[in-house]
């Protein structure tokens, strides 16, 4: 059996092409906005468009004041950490190494739902991860992985590395509610809670950016729509959509869909620059999919 259906698979693909297209709009930014602004700026931005459909979260009377703890964490971890640590990862790290570390995340899902949760890893999520970051690898040295042993590790590969361990930490805990009726609470002042805190840890990181004079923003017009697009989609659609697959799928089954972000993220730069896809993207595709299935296999017991 299978615990994939056509619903959730359309949340984790939509989440992980709009996390591709914001990895393009990153590098299209680069030079006109320093990282830890960007995500400032990002956040800000998405907490405006989502306060008139989640605002009540802030009443006296709100269940996100019961939860505080657990809040301060969920917004450290997904919305504040994760990207901050993201974008720094890009100014030492190259494309290639930030991309393969964050294809260690299925590893990183399965650890952390043994030791943290109780949740034994099974022989074919084991199989399913191998399958898919050998296709990660494939796309990223087109074809040629060989490449691998070429590689050298720098500081930018450790701070994505955290990252990944970070975001798998807030996956497993969105997957498990703090509160009984947390389930039912609108998906909007759900999401709001954390992009607000999580705004508040990185306006935090930023006064640090500040400190060190490394902030700077000089955007043109057209740059600012693209910031609005990465606030709405890579963010506010996203992270809902991430939330609803990996509730329905489960944390470690959804983290196999965060390997198609480098495919989705070649074939957007390849769209763009008039290249048209190579045979090994076709291969990648096909592996990466296959270790989702392998995954998502489960026996008659489950």
């Amino acid at each position: 059996m299978i615990q994939l259906n056509l619903a959730t698979t359309f949340y984790l693909l939509t989440a992980t092409f709009l996390w591709a297209s914001n990895a393009i709009a990153g590098r299209i930014l680069v030079g006109s906005i320093s990282p830890i602004t960007l995500s400032m700026v990002r956040w800000g931005l998405a907490a405006l468009f989502l306060l008139p459909l989640g605002w009540r979260i802030f009443k006296p009377s709100s269940p996100l004041w019961r939860n505080r703890r657990r809040f301060i964490i969920l917004g450290l971890l997904g919305v504040g950490s994760y990207n901050v640590l993201l974008y720094l990862a890009l100014q030492t790290s190259t494309a290639i190494n930030v991309t393969l570390i964050g294809a260690s995340m299925p590893i990183w899902m399965l650890l952390i739902g043994a030791v943290f949760f109780q949740v034994k890893p099974r022989l074919l999520q084991m199989i399913g991860a191998v399958v898919s970051i050998a296709g990660v690898c494939l796309v990223l040295t087109r074809g040629d992985v060989a490449s691998l042993f070429s590689m050298q590790v720098v500081a930018g590969d450790l701070f994505i590395m955290l990252a990944t361990i970070l975001w798998a930490s807030y996956s497993w805990m969105i997957s498990r509610p703090g509160s009984s009726n947390e389930r039912q609470w609108p998906w909007a002042e759900f999401l709001l809670a954390q992009v607000m805190i999580g705004f508040l840890w990185t306006a935090l990181f930023e006064s640090m950016e500040v400190a060190a004079d490394l902030a700077f923003m000089e955007l043109q017009a057209w740059e600012w729509l693209l910031i609005i697009f990465v606030a709405i989609g890579p963010s506010l659609i996203a992270y809902r959509f991430w939330g609803l697959g990996v509730t329905r799928a489960g944390p470690t089954v959804a983290a196999f869909f965060a390997n198609l972000i480098p495919l989705f993220t070649a074939l957007l730069s390849a769209a763009l620059l008039g290249d048209p896809p190579k045979l090994f993207h076709g291969l990648a595709f096909i592996l990466i999919v296959t270790g989702i299935l392998v995954a998502s296999i489960q026996g008659k017991k489950a």
